[in-house]
């Protein structure tokens, strides 16, 4: 084995027994299955040296009121030692509305942070160098939006943008599927992500420019299966897209990315991560006939379960916590967010934060699970379970493939009604006390005297930011945003590439209401 980077600690037990990068399979079943980390078909993990070479990416998904408010809580995050931003944004941020919009009114600020124009950019990343810092946008329908946005910003700062690294979601047949904040119809969204693909490949070489997410489709109620077969059905779908406008596959694949749940199940959650590689590897190299591994690569982002929480008893969340984000570093994830004790109740308080990243600090550091690349490998349980999950994902992957792809089965609501059975089942499991969740329904206690310091919004924070958007509109050059919106909308019109439109109508602070709205008259909503 070559011999690669290695972080600068002594890998040994706390007995003194040397830790080996990873044990060779040598029978021949785990030789042609498994392979070793770093190779294909990936099972163990896409790098050969993993966390020993170094941790994942740990990032605070973090986003509250407004871009002022955001931007304390940004740089409170890195100076505790979180390695990448994670930008939660607020509803009518997410569904292309300003914050003055009628549509809005209630929702600015609320879910995550609310960004109007490249102003509010400014503000939420003031004091941020963009290109030292990696960012993770959980942006869907206005992706591309979002992206202008950053990549404004980061001209203005002089940034290089070839390395400027990050992701943005952009995942939004999950939406239709689970989650709902989607504008237009699939075939105008489906537009939008390949000419992002194309748009970044020869702009922002360095960054994810998708998320492929199957962790809404979990919070919707899936199970494990369910989420990985939804979530590559998905893929393909974007992939087969991108192809069919004529991108080289090795080309655009090794910046897709994966956003996947980790919940309470643990052994079954780590197989599911090395499964979900496998079947990815196999799909990329038999269906697009990829030559490049890295385009065989399943990289996924990680956060725990926001469904696992409960708002009884909160100080149990760190524990359900820990397990989670244990199973996605032992399933060998690239980055990882983990949940706040507090989140059943309200956004994370800075405090519940701090301890949220500082469970994933502990993991890393004290726990040594990141000491050796894929520890359980061979264990019959762990490679049963991977086998058995692989096999029900292509058992819905071929059956989505006969009914059409993914997009014909999400018109006719096939992952929806899928994923609300089984939800149906769990909750059932849980008022028959089959399922056990503890301090909800056993082990309860009386909590009348529970207090807690939450996060709340002050309502001020829609006015200021609603003044603030009145002042860019009234400062800027209207004569050059009427001229950047037309263009826009004669681009939508047309077949070109539609990013270097809504850039020149970001840098002209055109607001995501305006650029929305002007596509919205042209491909009207879902």
């Amino acid at each position: 084995m070559k011999e690669l980077k290695q972080r600068k600690v002594k890998f040994v037990t706390d007995s003194g027994i040397p830790i080996p990068p990873f044990i060779e399979q040598n029978t021949p079943h785990y030789k042609n299955k498994l392979g070793n980390p770093g190779s294909y078909p990936f099972t163990r993990g896409v790098h050969e040296q993993m966390y020993r070479s170094r941790f994942w990416t740990m990032r605070q998904y973090a986003g509250f009121g407004s871009a002022v408010e955001s931007n304390k809580r940004y740089k409170f995050l890195l100076e505790q030692g979180t390695t990448g931003l994670s930008v939660a944004f607020d509803l009518p941020t997410q569904i292309g509305y300003d914050s003055d919009d009628p549509v809005a009114e209630g929702e600015v600020g609320k879910v995550g942070v609310a960004i109007d124009t490249l102003k509010d950019m400014e503000i939420l990343f003031d004091g941020i160098k963009l290109e030292t810092i990696s960012t993770s946008m959980t942006i869907n329908a206005t992706a591309a939006v979002l992206l202008c946005m950053y990549t404004a910003l980061a001209k203005r700062q002089g940034a290089d943008l070839k390395k400027l690294s990050g992701t943005i979601q952009n995942d939004v047949l999950k939406e239709y599927i689970a989650r709902g904040t989607y504008i237009y119809p699939p075939k105008q969204s489906m537009r939008l992500i390949t000419d992002i693909f194309a748009w970044c490949n020869d702009n922002l070489p360095s960054w994810n420019t998708i998320s492929i997410s199957g962790y809404h489709i979990r919070e919707a109620g899936s199970n494990a299966i369910q989420e990985v077969a939804f979530t590559l059905a998905n893929a393909i779908a974007y992939i087969d897209a991108a192809i069919s406008k004529g991108l080289d596959v090795d080309k655009f694949a090794s910046r897709l990315s994966f956003f996947f749940n980790g919940q309470l199940n643990f052994l079954e959650e780590v197989a599911k991560f090395r499964a979900a590689r496998r079947i990815y590897a196999k799909i990329m190299k038999e269906r697009f006939k990829a030559k490049s591994e890295k385009s065989m690569m399943l990289r996924f982002h990680c956060q725990t379960a926001g469904s696992s929480l409960t708002a009884q008893q909160v100080e149990n969340n760190v524990v359900r916590t820990t397990i989670e984000a244990m199973a996605a570093v032992m399933g060998g994830c690239q980055s990882l967010h983990t949940n706040s004790k507090d989140e059943a109740l309200a956004l994370p308080s800075e405090g519940a934060a701090k301890t949220a990243l500082r469970t994933q600090q502990i993991i890393a550091n004290e726990s040594g699970i990141a000491d050796t690349v894929d520890a359980l490998a061979g264990s019959y349980y762990i490679e049963h379970l991977t086998d058995e999950i692989e096999k029900g994902v292509w058992e819905y992957l071929n059956k989505i493939e006969c009914m059409g792809g993914a997009v014909k089965c999400i018109e006719s609501d096939y992952q929806a009604d899928e994923i609300a059975v089984s939800a149906y089942e769990f909750e059932k499991e849980i008022e028959s006390g089959e399922r056990i969740i503890v301090g909800l329904n056993k082990f309860v206690e009386d909590e009348h005297d529970f207090k807690m310091d939450l996060l709340k919004i002050d309502e001020q924070v829609q006015k200021d930011q609603m003044a603030r958007l009145k002042h860019v509109k009234e400062t800027r050059d209207n004569a050059a945003v009427k001229a950047n919106l037309d263009e826009l909308s004669h681009a939508a019109e047309g077949d070109a590439n539609i990013l270097p439109y809504i850039l020149k109508c970001v840098e002209s602070y055109c607001s995501i209401g305006e650029i929305s709205n002007t596509l919205r008259n042209v491909w009207g909503i879902y």
